[in-house]
């Protein structure tokens, strides 16, 4: 299994990119699942549900199964957010793991901007920043050359990255276990 990560402001694209990205790995026989960061609180329980009862009245854990799917939820009342080493643990093996947000861990990322946003680039103080994937037409000059460039609509290209430059999940959690 390995792991990439896509980091970047709010609206700059994330989301749209990993919906375009994850029929064209497929296409090339690559299986994907992703962990998105959620940076305010989030439910996809909805009221009037059998498990938001549960949750509602106090279980830790729900999980709900179907013969389509199950999803776990976790009520974390107070304990620490897990980090994403814990979280990736938790996944069932595929080829590619795609980390959507968590910018300030220290895993190998791809970042995504646009210029619209008027937000400052994520590199180079964070170094773990290994590609650069944005709305310009080209390369903005000041911007290291030695980083991997693609632009944000062509995909066949940010698949080729991300095949490069994706990391062993264990490498990853070794880095991660290194961070301050």
């Amino acid at each position: 299994m390995k792991i990439i990560g896509l980091a970047g402001w709010s609206g700059a694209g994330k989301t749209t990119l990993v919906t375009r990205l994850i029929p064209a790995l497929a296409l090339r026989g690559v299986s994907v699942s992703t962990l998105k960061h959620a940076h305010h609180e989030f439910d996809i329980d909805q009221k009037g549900k059998d498990s938001f009862a549960h949750r509602e009245a106090g279980a830790r854990e729900v999980l709900i199964a179907s013969s389509r799917r199950f999803a776990l939820m976790r009520e974390l009342r107070g304990a620490p957010e897990p980090g994403l080493a814990e979280l990736l643990a938790r996944l069932s093996p595929v080829d590619l793991v795609i980390v959507e947000g968590f910018k300030r861990e220290n895993h190998r990322k791809i970042e995504v901007h646009r210029a619209a946003n008027g937000k400052p680039w994520l590199y180079p103080a964070d170094g773990a920043v290994r590609a650069l994937v944005c709305d310009a037409p080209a390369r903005p000059a000041d911007l290291a050359e030695k980083l991997a460039f693609a632009h944000l609509d062509d995909i066949p290209a940010v698949v080729d990255i991300v095949l490069r430059l994706a990391q062993p999940l264990d490498e990853a959690l070794a880095r991660l276990a290194r961070a301050p």
